[in-house]
């Protein structure tokens, strides 16, 4: 790893530096294993992150994106692939983490090649790490791929669907749905008033979803395109981005960028239910104690979000759309069992929920990556 980020730079000292932040941040995730490849003549910048294989080989998506340096796509590969371990330990896919990063160059001149390679460098790792579709690719890359390695989901033989939002917002639905059985004891969303922050694909797919069964909505976004598509479609009601936090409602469901919830934002909260699908929705662990002490049911992102996951890893093993739904609509359960256990033991849901992800972690004898 150092010579590939010292190679890259004219300030040895510098990313000498930058390697040794990076090491310490994998020995925090736990750790896994890295794999990098440089193509020249494709233009391939490839990062391979295999967090854990204790439950199986690692399953994880592969993002195209045009990162600023190396050192910031190794760690969003690192990021992605410890929560990936994480989302499928809670729900109980015989699968680790893991995530490729690969650094979109100005131009891609053969497509094809370049796909190609990646596919060849996914082979080379013998089954370790299981690519998918994620940002900045699609089916029709997974098919290219796919030329060159079986360990390769999201083809278009396999049903392949370049958008998961669906799926995932089936899962933070139903998440809300065990929510409200079990905080007001009603089986049904009729008149349950959500107020949805971030209107992007799950967002939109989510507000459509719960439309469909009779909530209410309250709306934020930054595009006003898709506030008014949300008034015609679901008639929903539109709130500032920064009043969202204020809104009286029954659910806050953060659908846009993480950290949302903090000590300032879980003062201003006026709904016993927080559940959506934006990934790192605490800014620090501690904040969901807060939320449990008052009285705030947390249904923790890194499970309830995981209907992509869930769905690539069923149909790479199964082959089974029908049971790839089916384990997406058994959140519901995961997430009911979790509330009733944290009421219980009086804890917060996200620390119950870590511990149980972090047991399964280890609870094999697999071996570690």
């Amino acid at each position: 790893m150092s010579k590939a980020l010292i190679n890259r730079s004219k300030n040895h000292h510098v990313h000498y530096t930058v390697c040794d932040s990076l090491m310490r941040y994998a020995k925090i995730l736990g750790f896994g294993d890295m794999h990098i490849k440089l193509d020249k003549a494709t233009g391939l910048v490839a990062i391979i992150s295999v967090h854990n294989l204790t439950r199986g080989p690692a399953i994880g998506g592969c993002r195209l994106l045009p990162y600023d340096t190396v050192d910031r796509a190794m760690e969003d590969s690192m990021r992605l692939a410890y929560m990936m371990s994480f989302k499928a330990a809670i729900n109980n896919l015989n699968h680790g983490g893991g995530k490729a990063v690969l650094i979109k160059p100005k131009v891609i001149k053969d497509p094809q090649a370049y796909f190609e390679k990646f596919g060849e460098f996914v082979n080379e790792l013998g089954g370790r790490y299981i690519t998918a579709v994620d940002s900045g690719t699609s089916p029709h890359e997974m098919d290219i791929i796919a030329r060159r390695t079986s360990f390769v989901t999201c083809t278009t033989k396999q049903g392949g669907d370049s958008d998961p939002s669906p799926l995932t917002a089936l899962g933070v639905r139903r998440a809300i749905e065990a929510a409200i059985q079990f905080k007001q004891g009603k089986d049904s969303l009729e008149g349950v008033h959500v107020a949805i922050q971030g209107l992007g694909h799950v967002g939109m797919s989510l507000a459509e979803d719960l439309h469909q069964r009779g909530a209410r909505l309250t709306v934020a976004d930054i595009s006003h395109t898709n506030l008014e598509r949300c008034v015609a479609k679901f008639n929903a009601k539109i709130c500032s981005p920064t009043d969202i936090y204020d809104v009286k409602a029954d659910v806050f469901s953060p659908c846009a960028l993480g950290a949302v919830i903090n000590r300032n934002t879980i003062k201003r909260l006026n709904v016993s239910i927080v559940a959506g699908s934006a990934n790192n929705q605490l800014a620090h662990n501690q904040y969901g104690t807060l939320l449990h002490e008052r009285g705030i049911l947390y249904a923790p992102d890194f499970l309830i979000n995981a209907g992509g996951l869930i769905h690539v890893a069923v149909i790479y093993d199964k082959g089974d759309l029908h049971r790839s739904l089916k384990q997406i609509n058994g959140i519901y359960q995961i997430v009911y069992d979790l509330y009733e256990r944290s009421a219980s033991e009086g804890r917060a849901t996200n620390l119950i929920a870590e511990e149980i992800a972090r047991q399964r972690l280890t609870a094999h004898t697999h071996g570690n990556g």
